[in-house]
């Protein structure tokens, strides 16, 4: 009976991976029927968001998408400053090129493909739940007090017109505490339970020198629907029906 009490899981689920479908794509798309390639496309993505992961920090990097055909695989940056990335003339960008050429060529690939890299600019960074995680550590890594750091990260982010909410955790040692805590702060809604409600989610570590602090943003951009005004006319058949079996319980 104990060991059936200990085997219950969390019912918690990944905002993204809960919308994949709906109003969220893969971040990895590509296929293979053949086990063996399969493994080695997994183990190469892994290694691939590994590494830019570190190579790119502080450069307010959001998502890392791969691409792949059966010769090239497409790396797509999304990121708020895409000039830190290409650098001069592109020098930066040729620069990564070759780092990324070398991973593969330690990873000892069967088909070493081309490699094609593509950086995106986002244009509204408080939007980002990624980028937004990034800043609250930096401000932390800078020695700033956690509740101030949270505090004018929410209002920047709140500025924003697409933001309709947004949601922020600090974990662990928080302020040099000798005993971790937990620190929420939260403004507008953050309607988890909605499918079509367009929600970023991210997790982020702030390196501090007695210990780390784990960073979790939700930001809510409103509802997604294919067609806006098909939406609204669908929701007034539905008012109309309520009120007449109102009335007919009356």
């Amino acid at each position: 009976m104990n060991s059936a009490k200990n085997n219950y899981m969390t019912h918690v689920a990944h905002p993204y991976v809960q919308r994949i479908g709906i109003n969220r794509d893969w971040r990895s798309r590509w296929f293979t029927t053949n086990p063996k390639q399969f493994r080695e496309y997994l183990r190469v993505d892994a290694a691939i968001r590994k590494f830019l992961s570190v190579r790119l920090r502080g450069m307010s990097v959001d998502t890392v998408e791969i691409e792949r055909d059966q010769k090239a695989i497409r790396i797509i940056i999304k990121t708020a400053r895409p000039g830190l990335i290409i650098g001069r003339s592109g020098e930066g960008a040729v620069k990564l090129k070759k780092e990324i050429d070398m991973l593969f060529r330690k990873a000892k690939l069967e088909s070493k493909p081309e490699i094609k890299i593509d950086i995106e600019e986002i244009r509204s960074p408080e939007s980002s739940a990624n980028i937004v995680g990034q800043m609250i550590a930096e401000g932390l890594e800078k020695r700033l007090t956690f509740r101030r750091v949270m505090k004018q990260t929410i209002e920047k982010v709140m500025a924003n017109r697409d933001v309709e909410g947004v949601r922020i955790i600090l974990s662990g040692r928080l302020g040099g505490a000798d005993m971790a805590r937990r620190e929420e702060l939260k403004k507008g809604q953050i309607p988890l339970q909605t499918l079509r409600a367009n929600i970023d989610f991210a997790r982020v570590t702030a390196r501090l020198p007695y210990g780390a602090i784990g960073v979790k943003v939700w930001i809510y951009r409103g509802e997604v629907f294919e067609d806006r005004k098909s939406g609204q006319q669908d929701t007034a058949p539905r008012a109309s029906q309520a009120e007449d079996i109102r009335n007919a319980n009356h």
